[in-house]
């Protein structure tokens, strides 16, 4: 499965990214992936070639890159707990920087990247993001709903901007919750603000996770968390870009 190293261009300059695809001669779907605050390294170029393998394209910017080029952070081939806070502290005042506003224009460039490959095919594209990855992407569907068909964010801060921003979304969505991350309580507030916006959508806790539980390069990795991300989100890209009729099942609890 290729991996090409690319250059975006966007308003404050120019992003660096790598997209995985299918090594075939065709046009695929779009999928534009948002790291989480770790940002790009070898567990999410193995994560997007994973998606790849599926049959999309799949885009992976570097979500610092007005700070240089990824990684902005040394980072250990294991993220335990003691070098996470490390890194975190190094990295907390580049997540302050990137305000909604650099978030919104950096989205316009990378959907306008992502739409004008070759190896993409025509037709509306799906965002996913991991961490703060999630919520860029439920920003990015939102201020895209003509272009952006399905959206998914994982262990993310997904509600933090409140129920205006869900009310944008007019993508087929699925939020998967990190059980330490959301109480059922919490969930219950989310999912009715997700019903108020009219929103197709499946929320649901994974039971047993903790924030960060897609990353195997963590302490918080969990298999049964990954593989089930990968269930759920698969299913949601293949009926919103591929139009497949697979039901949608109500996992909001």
């Amino acid at each position: 499965m290729p991996i090409k190293t690319l250059q975006i261009p966007t308003a404050d300059g120019l992003a660096d990214a790598f997209a995985a695809y299918p090594d075939r001669g065709e046009r695929h779907p779009g999928v534009l992936m948002y790291p989480d605050g770790f940002g790009i390294r070898p567990v999410l170029r193995e994560m997007a070639r994973e998606l790849a393998g599926h049959g999309y394209y799949v885009l992976v910017p570097n979500l610092f890159y007005r700070h240089g080029p990824a990684p902005v952070a040394e980072l250990p081939e294991h993220i335990g707990e003691e070098a996470r806070q490390q890194v975190m502290a190094e990295l907390m005042p580049l997540l302050e920087a990137h305000t909604n506003e650099r978030v919104l224009r950096d989205a316009d460039a990378y959907l306008q990247f992502l739409t004008t490959r070759p190896e993409v095919g025509a037709g509306p594209v799906a965002v996913t993001g991991y961490c703060i990855g999630g919520l860029l992407a439920v920003r990015t569907a939102a201020a895209h709903p003509g272009q952006v068909a399905a959206v998914a964010g994982f262990h993310g801060p997904v509600g933090a901007d409140g129920p205006g921003l869900l009310s944008g979304l007019t993508a087929q969505v699925h939020l998967g919750h990190a059980e330490g991350d959301m109480t059922p309580e919490a969930l219950g507030e989310l999912n009715r603000a997700l019903d108020a916006a009219g929103v197709c959508y499946t929320s649901e806790i994974y039971p047993g996770t903790v924030h960060g539980f897609t990353m195997s390069d963590t302490d918080a990795f969990s298999p049964f968390g990954l593989k089930r991300h990968w269930d759920r989100l698969l299913p949601l890209l293949d009926r919103a870009l591929t139009g497949s009729q697979g039901s949608v099942s109500d996992n909001r609890t």
